[in-house]
């Protein structure tokens, strides 16, 4: 029974908006969010720093305007492999974990966003409040990060299954420095 429910999961729900079995769409379009808003931190402790606060306080408020977008799109996504995983399992909880902790910090990024875009925008540097808001969605998006990677290396959610996977081990009978055509 279990090893049924476990192929299930690997299965997409629509291969064409997911992607197809063994390559799931939503890992490579979280690298847009993560990458957008840890290039954002980044601005912000620089506008500390550096002479041209304002460049960099408006570059980290677009960053995160760029990852909110990003992090939709993946959630979208991300929510087709959820509908995958059978309902009442471990492995489903982790999911709805994983999904309630990345919406969250995307509510917490876009409300960033509003905040450093009221009245004028962004001039100086980066506000105490709003860098900790950023420094705190990012630790729990470590986290739901951390719950993403047990969902797929751990759980195996979306990827090949194992007799697929094995077929990678298997030695090849090709020489050494034998051509394939």
């Amino acid at each position: 029974m279990a090893e049924s429910l476990q192929q299930k999961a690997k299965q997409p729900v629509s291969a064409m908006l997911a992607g197809p079995y063994g390559h799931p769409f939503h890992p490579i379009l979280v690298t847009v969010p993560i990458g957008a808003w840890v290039g954002s931190l980044v601005f912000d402790i620089g506008s500390h720093i550096a002479d041209d606060t304002d460049f960099l306080s408006r570059g980290a408020m677009w960053l995160i305007a760029v990852g909110v977008i990003g992090a939709l799109a993946a959630a979208m996504i991300g929510f087709l492999d959820l509908l995958a995983i059978p309902a009442g399992t471990r492995v489903f909880r982790v999911g709805l974990i994983h999904m309630t902790l990345n919406l969250l910090v995307t509510a917490a990024y876009a409300g960033n966003f509003l905040w450093r875009k009221a009245g004028d925008g962004p001039s100086g540097s980066v506000g105490v409040g709003q860098l900790a808001l950023s420094a705190v969605s990012l630790a729990v998006l470590g986290v739901s990060g951390w719950l993403g990677g047990q969902l797929a290396y751990h759980y195996g959610v979306r990827v090949a299954d194992e007799a697929t996977q094995a077929e990678g081990f298997t030695p090849s009978h090709r020489r050494p420095g034998a051509t394939t055509d």
